[in-house]
């Protein structure tokens, strides 16, 4: 029996739908949540993603910046950049988008994100914060994940989750995330021996390495959950997984598609973690 299709893309859009009446809520009190999109460099895979989250914003009732610099821009200038948005009382949540050219420091501009507007989840006091199971913002992929599996239905507690891929990003974080919802976790990355014996035990299992099509059938758990983070551009146009997605949904319970699966979940986390950066900013100005 095929596996079935976790939509993404609908899911999402329940979630846009949801944020509505906390839209109108901070309306009512003269309050636009507002998302800064800073993008550096003619990257076009990162130009799609911004005109998405752009996208996003506009059908949310979110007011959207999106502000471009050279690909050469100097990393003090990026630096001001983020200063100013920091300071700027519109604007509720500051997305820099990755990857950025190798001359610049992503770590010192990530931390120059003032926390409460790292609406990404990637200061390091948000990434602490996760590490120590006390309230944060999550970075925007796994935390989709999670609410992904949470709507089909797909129970972790004493579940075994195998995790592929190690970065801050997405891998990271999406084993503590499973973690606190009492999953076994296993993080596997490019050292791990023998993957295709661990990724056989996953109850869900999480790749997120940006290779195509390594995940193949004899890999999976029968009747198990496959989410599919990764994405490439094929050399014919064409977008690929890290999961070879016909053969494995002959064997899975339950799998992402590529596109349509992860892809619109990050961006929808993206939006509610806009809106609740906006809500914390209202009701730190009722306390003043």
């Amino acid at each position: 029996m095929a596996a079935r299709i976790i939509d993404g893309r609908s899911i999402a859009a329940d979630l846009r739908h949801e944020l509505g009446p906390r839209v109108a809520a901070l309306a009512a009190r003269g309050v636009q949540p507002g998302l800064a999109v800073v993008l550096v460099g003619d990257d076009p895979a990162s130009q799609v993603y911004v005109r998405n989250k752009v996208r996003a914003c506009a059908q949310t009732g979110i007011d959207s910046r999106h502000i471009a610099l050279p690909a050469q821009v100097a990393e003090t200038e990026l630096l001001g950049t983020v200063e100013r948005l920091n300071a700027d009382r519109a604007v509720h949540g500051i997305l820099v988008q990755l990857p950025l050219p190798r001359h610049l420091d992503s770590g010192r501009v990530l931390e120059a994100i003032a926390p409460h507007k790292d609406v990404d989840g990637f200061h390091p006091m948000n990434t602490g914060a996760l590490l120590a199971g006390r309230p944060g913002f999550v970075p925007c992929t796994p935390a989709g994940i999670m609410v992904m599996l949470e709507r089909c239905g797909i129970g972790l507690s004493g579940k075994r989750a195998v995790v592929v891929g190690r970065s801050n990003i997405v891998g990271k974080p999406m084993a503590l995330l499973l973690l606190q919802r009492d999953a076994t976790v296993t993080i596997c990355h490019s050292k791990t021996r023998d993957l295709p014996a661990l990724t056989r035990e996953a109850d869900v299992l999480v790749s997120a390495i940006g290779r195509p099509k390594t995940i193949g059938a004899p890999m999976v758990k029968p009747g198990g959950c496959v989410i599919d983070v990764g994405i490439t551009r094929l050399s014919d146009g064409r977008l690929a997984g890290d999961v070879d997605t016909a053969a494995v949904k002959e064997v899975a319970g339950w799998i992402t598609p590529v596109p349509g699966g992860v892809g619109p979940m990050t961006v929808a986390m993206l939006i509610a973690s806009c809106v609740r950066a906006a809500e914390l900013a209202a009701a730190s100005d009722d306390r003043d």
